[in-house]
């Protein structure tokens, strides 16, 4: 009997790989573990191509939906074998080979949410024993938590099982619905992967292999629903400047496959060992898929003379991918990028037109040190200025540059005016320790002030709660009418001022063309929207 199923896989397999393609480049600038040399996604995508490529060439032989489904699986699994390169596509590989087993261990029974956590759990564990020495933090994490993930789901649904056929819609959105589960288990994986291998904390990444896994589900879940993949977080590359864990001295990613019979794959681990390392021999008694990072690729593949016939040799200079890596890198972070603090969805837009990367302060402005230090890490450049835009935040903010592994230069903005003024000064291109002290020249020059309402009785009776008071930098110097207390401010500031920069924030009682009509003659006025909540309005006067 025909079998659906078989046309779904390849619908399925060509949308991940299509997707993969899509984001293949931000997977390999990722790619820092066990070396940086930048190709997780290039190795993924092969992998999967000669899936599609065994897909296209069996159904040469009839319609794939006539074949039968042990075969395709088991034809599958050795073209994921013989195609994988790198450790990423070796790993890609036996995630295929165990579903594929699992598949084969079920004839007869329609693929459905039961059969697919299955699938996937054997594949977790056929992953896991194929490394030597499991890291978590990795792709293997990642799919064991996307495997568990599924097994919660089908205990929690009223009918997880296909006892009998049903259309294909229905079908394909309860596979779907499980699948798009467990990718919210794999993101989740993924963003915490730094937490669990310190190479990728160090690096400033999560782990390239487990993103790309999340990225192939993405693409599975699209092709089922017939509709946009799920929306996936994009990350940026490592920073080039401790960018890799190094493969100890070797120097050639060494790839091939041995033909023959009676193969274990056992008794060769220890023996590439003495030669290499990050050692890879997976397969079965027929095929063995061999990696092995070595100075010597031809002593590697004579060890199996007489043994089998060794074919797909592929060797790759990793000094040159990395520094190939390093280049691309390079032309993708800035030298240098800022980090401001904020509150206000106009401040925010402000500061992200000049380049800056913006953490929210909230109502009071004050983040903690952790989340300054995460909003560092966010920046997509190898070193950074922070601009706190307050006095409050500023010995949180310079405590986060302490724990930050990037070079980190803190300017002591006082108000979110001044941050703005020292903001126009980046240039990315140079390093954070000259864009700092041009930015400290540039606030030594401007000088800030703002108006709010009161929030309570002025002891001294000047002003009652709910009135306006104007200050110059941290000093009170007007009170009362809003309008009265802004020309004050303005004129003060004014004087000798090129330019006065007036940024209204929500709640502001006047509106643009009064405060125009405010302003002191003789300096060129600019109206900013910025919404914050603390201040009716923000001024700078350069």
């Amino acid at each position: 009997m025909a079998d659906p199923s078989l046309l779904r896989f390849r619908l399925v397999i060509e949308a991940a790989l299509a997707q993969l393609e899509s984001r293949r480049e931000e997977v390999n600038d990722l790619n820092v573990f066990p070396v940086a040399d930048g190709d997780t996604g290039d190795n993924m995508a092969l992998t999967l191509r000669a899936v599609l490529q065994e897909l296209d060439n069996l159904s040469t032989q009839g319609e794939i939906d006539e074949i039968g489904r042990e075969q395709i699986v088991d034809s599958v699994a050795r073209a994921a074998l013989l195609g994988a390169r790198g450790n990423s596509g070796v790993i890609l590989s036996q995630l295929i080979r165990g579903a594929a087993e699992e598949l084969i261990s079920r004839p007869g029974e329609l693929v459905d949410p039961v059969l697919v956590a299955a699938a996937m759990a054997r594949a977790a564990d056929r992953a896991y024993g194929s490394v030597r020495d499991p890291a978590e933090g990795t792709i293997l994490t990642v799919v064991r938590e996307m495997a568990a993930r599924a097994a919660s789901e089908i205990a929690h649904m009223a009918e997880p099982r296909l006892q009998h056929r049903v259309d294909d819609a229905t079908q394909n959105e309860m596979l779907a619905y499980v699948l798009e589960h467990a990718l919210d288990a794999g993101q989740a994986s993924v963003k915490r992967g730094p937490e669990l291998l310190p190479i990728l904390r160090d690096a400033g990444v999560v782990d390239a292999g487990g993103y790309g896994l999340t990225i192939i589900f993405a693409g599975v879940i699209a092709a089922l629903r017939g509709n946009e993949p799920p929306p996936l977080e994009h990350y940026t590359p490592a920073r080039v400047t401790q960018p890799e864990h190094n493969s100890s001295t070797y120097r050639y990613c060494t790839n091939f496959a041995v033909t023959g019979t009676n193969l274990e794959a056992g008794p060769w681990i220890a023996r590439l060992e003495r030669m290499g390392d990050s050692v890879l021999v997976v397969g079965d008694a027929h095929t063995l898929k061999i990696h092995v990072h070595t100075d010597s690729p031809e002593r590697a593949t004579s060890l199996f003379d007489g043994v089998g016939a060794v074919s797909r040799l592929d060797v790759a200079d990793m000094q040159e991918q990395v520094e190939q890596r390093t280049q691309r890198v390079r032309e993708v972070l800035d030298e240098c990028g800022v980090l401001a603090v904020v509150n206000g969805d106009g401040m925010r837009v402000l500061f992200e037109g000049m380049g800056a990367r913006v953490l929210d302060g909230g109502a009071t402005l004050n983040p903690s040190t952790y989340e300054l230090l995460a909003g560092i890490h966010e920046v997509p450049a190898e070193e950074v200025v922070v601009l706190p835009n307050s006095s409050n935040v500023r010995m949180a903010a310079e405590r986060a540059a302490e724990l930050s592994e990037k070079v980190v230069h803190v300017v002591p903005t006082r108000s979110m005016a001044a941050g703005l003024a020292a903001a126009v000064s980046l240039d990315p291109t140079h390093d954070a320790a000259t864009n700092a002290a041009v930015m400290e020249e540039t606030i030594q020059r401007v000088r800030t002030g703002g108006v709010t309402e009161a929030a309570r009785d002025d002891t001294q009776g000047r002003f009652r709660r709910g009135d306006s008071v104007g200050f110059i930098d941290e000093e009170l110097v007007a009170w009362g009418e809003p309008g009265e207390t802004l020309e004050v401010v303005l004129g003060e500031l004014g004087r000798e001022a090129e330019l006065i920069t007036v940024i209204e924030g929500d709640g502001a009682p006047l509106n643009g063309d009064v405060v125009a009509g405010l302003a002191p003659t003789g300096a060129e006025l600019e109206l900013e929207r910025g919404g914050q909540p603390a201040w009716w309005w923000l001024v700078s006067a350069e």
